[in-house]
């Protein structure tokens, strides 16, 4: 609920603080007193674009505050919350426009941008007039009216989740059909890696195995024959003279006295190691005896390995894992045609589940239009326009997360008529009516919280008319707060609470203000609205016939 609005320097007003009510608040005035520049200044604190000069003449800035009160589940702390902002039970927006043209926001005292004040501004206020594109009149809004009309959030959410399963899955059948078609892309390399890889069936570590084994080998054939020689040697020439020389000096060794004991010690050591020698020389050369095929064989594997590192840019020790990532996506392919099958079929039980939550979300919408036109229609017959027609139109529109209809609200203002849009085909006074009605309906149905204000929407209607719309005007005030600017004497005698806007000149200098009227006053304001200038003393008593009701 809007509770006070305070302006400072804005057009014509110097400055103004207004205390609203809950309950049918009205504005009345002669025209041009600066009833208009009260909303142009509420607009302007929402952040609503409207007038680029703003700033009365001769000041440095124009000023303008609202204070709202918030209830525990009001709408705004959500936005609140959302921008970071402080919330409590009251919330204070403050809007300074410089006369540069500058425009400073401010939430509860923190600096704010516009697009917050405006997104405050659709959970706070609702105006509605006869050029009003931001409420009624906007086609764009009607589902969602529609929607909260009927109390189908629990279809709307039921479309959402299917329409979201909906969409993963095509997503999903979408991502394995690039992916299927880029392995496709690459099969013959794929199908002729994974063969030769097979083939070859490199191990980590291999290479480096196979090196040091070449190595070895070729390393073999430089030694061999040098240690083949030294065999001979040992075998032939130095064990036979050792064995000469042992014998020889056994045959006279007891005609020495001892002299040949050392020298016989040693030549048995001498032949002791000369015989371990000659056993590890030709235990050398059995380890060197090795297939000169074996050689080829494993120079031939391992230059095949270091080829297919090479070619497939990975180190030797890598080629394992490489051939199983392949070997992962040839799988994958062979696969592929099955995975896309259920991915499709996926895609086809989410389709069928979202056409029947769309289709069961069309027909409670056609349900709860056929109920909101005939009560649009009740709410007409009372404001004087019993034959014209309000029709919910709805027709296909393209499938997406609210469903796939299109709703528009549709007038017909005489029997036969084409239908059309509400803004479109209404008069002036036949437009202000069809929203009055409208709103009337819609709004059982909407939570309140919510200050409406409406904009001269009696403009053209008169009497009992005018009687009708006032008194409808005040059934939406009950237990909210409705704010209308009015003509009407009769709409303002149903008011809750009534100002009068005023235009005051002093010298060259011309101010607007708000004053708010008690009983008195409000009966001689009445008299004025239906008498003009000259208010007579029949005109007074018209208006306190008014007010009595």
């Amino acid at each position: 609920m809007l509770r006070a609005l305070e302006i400072r320097d804005m057009l014509i007003i110097d400055r103004l603080e207004l205390a609203f009510q809950p309950g049918l608040n009205v504005l009345t005035g002669e025209t041009g007193a600066g009833k208009s520049i009260l909303l142009d200044s509420l607009g302007f604190v929402l952040g609503w674009r409207g007038r680029a000069e703003l700033v009365r003449a001769g000041a440095d800035q124009g000023e303008v505050t609202a204070v709202f009160d918030l209830g525990q589940d009001h709408a705004a702390r959500q936005v609140l919350q959302e921008a970071g902002l402080p919330s409590g039970s009251e919330l204070i927006l403050r809007r300074v426009n410089g006369s540069d043209g500058r425009k400073t926001a401010w939430v509860n005292d923190r600096r704010c941008s516009g697009e917050v004040l405006r997104a405050l501004s659709e959970t706070l206020v609702e105006l509605h007039g006869q050029h009003d594109d931001r409420g009624l009149l906007n086609p764009r809004g009607h589902r969602l009216l529609l929607d909260s009309y009927g109390a189908l959030e629990p279809r709307l959410e039921a479309v959402r989740t299917a329409w979201a399963r909906r969409a993963k899955s095509q997503k999903a059948l979408d991502a394995a059909e690039a992916a299927l078609d880029a392995v496709r892309a690459e099969e013959d390399f794929l199908r002729h890696a994974v063969a030769e890889l097979e083939s070859l069936d490199p191990q980590p570590g291999e290479e480096a195995a196979l090196d040091a084994q070449r190595r070895s080998m070729q390393g073999a054939e430089r030694i061999r024959e040098d240690i083949t020689r030294a065999r001979a040697a040992l075998a032939n020439g130095a064990e036979q003279a050792m064995g000469d020389a042992l014998r020889w000096l056994e045959g006279v060794a007891d005609w020495a006295e001892g002299a040949l004991e050392a020298p016989l010690a040693a030549l048995e050591r001498a032949m002791v190691e000369l015989g371990e020698a000659t056993v590890g020389v030709e235990t050398c050369l059995e380890g060197l005896n090795f297939d000169p095929h074996a050689l080829e064989a494993s120079e031939e594997r391992l230059f095949a390995i270091r080829a297919l590192a090479r070619k497939h840019q990975v180190a030797p020790d890598d080629l394992s894992a490489f051939a199983t990532g392949l070997q992962a996506k040839l799988s994958a392919l062979d696969a592929g045609a099955a995975d896309l099958a259920g991915l499709g079929a996926d895609l086809r039980a989410a389709e069928t589940e979202y056409d029947v939550a769309a289709d069961t979300l069309s027909r409670a919408r056609r349900a709860a239009a056929t109920r909101l036109d005939a009560a649009v229609s009740g709410e007409l017959a009372p404001l004087r326009m019993e034959r014209a027609v309000f029709e919910t139109a709805i027709s296909d529109g393209p499938a997406g997360p609210e469903g796939r209809d299109a709703v528009a609200f549709t007038v017909a203002t005489n029997p036969g008529a084409p239908a059309g849009p509400l803004g479109k085909i209404a008069s002036g006074g036949e437009l202000s009516r069809f929203l009055l009605a409208l709103k009337v309906c819609l709004s059982k149905e909407r939570n309140r919280g919510v200050t409406m204000i409406f904009d001269e929407i009696d403009r053209g209607v008169g009497g009992a008319t005018a009687d009708a719309v006032g008194r409808r005007l005040s059934a939406l005030a009950d237990g909210g707060q409705v704010l209308v600017v009015t003509h009407s004497p009769q709409v303002a005698a149903l008011g809750a609470h009534h100002w009068r806007v005023e235009k005051r000149v002093d010298g060259d200098v011309t101010t607007s203000t708000v004053v708010p009227l008690d009983a008195h006053q409000r009966e001689g304001e009445i008299a004025r609205m239906l008498a003009g200038d000259t208010v007579t003393a029949e005109a007074r008593a018209a208006a306190r016939a008014l007010l009595v009701g």
